[in-house]
């Protein structure tokens, strides 16, 4: 039984979480210069085919369209819509940011996205530390068998039940401060093993940290935690500055876990209305394969774990 422990770690010893440099500890992130960097790249990804203009490859300087070009589809004058991009705009109007997001046809999460920018509101400050209900917990620990956690601002995850565990890692060997998607995805070398496509778990980890950064820029903590992955890892500086926005809701997850090999899980993500920026995620394989047979192991596994737990502390 003790060599089930070793099926995930905590981080190793080199990527633990460093102490924050006094330049990251109270650096709020900028709105105008993530507004701006968010239309470059959103102009960048096309081409004026793209939007039934001509293209005069040779006389192009700039990649993708210009800022000239998107103000004409917007129906806006040029200067202002370098005002907008500029974050120099001012009032506006819910028109043209919709005008804006069809010329460079934004999905639904990047259309929320810029309204966000383009219109900031001042929120109040973020609590350190987010608290999952009772209730939550029972309703977690009701459905062992199903991996399923709860988590918030930031990608924390907050709660979890053992077959989560039994699929993820043990959350509860990690430091508080490293239960965090985004540590654990580009911190962790566990996680490009587990996750057999890491780049999709990756882009998704970050397109999450992008909604957060657009609904609470104010945030010294997120801040800090961006520019910690910064720092330590290529990947992430990368994909940070590609501006991308995605928002987790369902999808198909493939992994390769260390006891059962591969395993293919659908997941689907549930608001908790009654707990701000809480999330559930849920997951669960096609019945009748054989990720739906592993999965029965691995539940069964991390029951056994728990028994191994409790009989180690009682003596």
């Amino acid at each position: 039984m003790a060599t089930h422990r070793a099926v995930h770690t905590g981080l190793p010893e080199a990527a633990k979480r460093a102490p924050e440099p006094e330049a990251q500890k109270h650096e709020n992130l900028d709105p105008r210069a993530e507004l701006s960097e968010f239309l470059r790249t959103r102009r960048d990804r096309l081409r004026p085919a793209d939007v039934g203009l001509p293209d005069y490859s040779r006389r192009r300087r700039v990649p993708g369209l210009r800022r000239e070009e998107v103000a004409q589809l917007a129906g806006v004058s040029a200067a202002y819509y370098t005002r907008f991009e500029q974050g120099n705009a001012r009032n506006v109007s819910r028109e043209v940011v919709d005008a804006i997001s069809r010329v460079l046809g934004l999905s639904d999460a990047e259309h929320a996205h810029l309204l966000r920018l383009a219109q900031p509101r001042r929120h109040p400050e973020v609590p350190l530390r987010q608290q999952v209900r009772p209730e939550v917990r029972e309703l977690l620990a009701a459905m062992e068998g199903i991996p399923a956690y709860v988590w918030g601002r930031r990608s924390d995850v907050l709660a979890w039940n053992q077959t989560a565990c039994a699929v993820f890692g043990d959350w509860t060997a990690r430091a508080p401060q490293d239960r965090n998607w985004a540590r654990i995805t580009f911190l962790d070398p566990a996680s490009r093993k587990l996750f057999t496509d890491w780049d999709t778990k990756a882009r998704d980890v970050v397109g999450q940290l992008r909604l957060w950064a657009g609904l609470h820029p104010d945030d010294t903590r997120l801040a800090s935690l961006i520019g910690e992955l910064s720092m330590k890892n290529g990947d992430f500086r990368k994909l940070w500055a590609a501006h991308d926005v995605k928002n987790k809701t369902h999808g198909t997850m493939r992994l390769t876990h260390p006891l059962v090999g591969r395993l293919t899980l659908r997941y689907e993500t549930l608001a908790l209305p009654g707990d701000q920026d809480q999330y559930l995620s849920t997951y669960h394989a096609e019945p009748g394969s054989p990720s739906e047979e592993s999965l029965r192991l691995l539940a069964s596994w991390g029951a056994d774990a728990v028994q191994d737990r409790a009989a180690d502390t009682s003596h």
